[in-house]
């Protein structure tokens, strides 16, 4: 399964953006699907994870409150609402799968870079 994640770009503070991950097929193979964000010189960081077969939502600390993970299965996508967003929000955010609760994610999509700046 290819991973195609979408819908990033610049927002003024406070604005909002909905990001979408789109699976090449049925990702109903994989346990869940998460988001992780990454800026120049640091490591890659968490911020969402739902499960696909019930849709349960996990967020980091950093975003939990502002933003909102869902799935839509019969289009094979996961989406991040984002909302209330500050300048450190900015960042290559991805999307990537994994196929049991203990397992890496070892499917990774492309990044799409998300920009909060007045």
């Amino acid at each position: 399964v290819q991973l195609q994640a979408s819908g990033g770009g610049v927002v003024q503070p406070g604005g909002s953006l909905k990001l979408s991950c789109v699976g090449s097929r049925s990702t109903s193979y994989y346990y869940g699907v998460a988001w992780f964000r990454q800026t120049p010189g640091k490591e890659r960081e968490f911020a969402a994870h739902i499960t696909w077969n019930l849709g349960t939502p996990s967020y980091s600390d950093s975003v939990k409150g502002r933003f909102t993970i869902s799935r839509e299965r019969a289009k094979n996508t996961v989406y991040l609402q984002m909302s209330n967003l500050k300048p450190e929000d900015t960042a290559i955010y991805y999307c990537a799968a994994r196929s049991s609760a203990a397992s890496s994610y070892n499917n990774w999509g492309q990044g799409t870079q998300v920009t909060v700046s007045s």
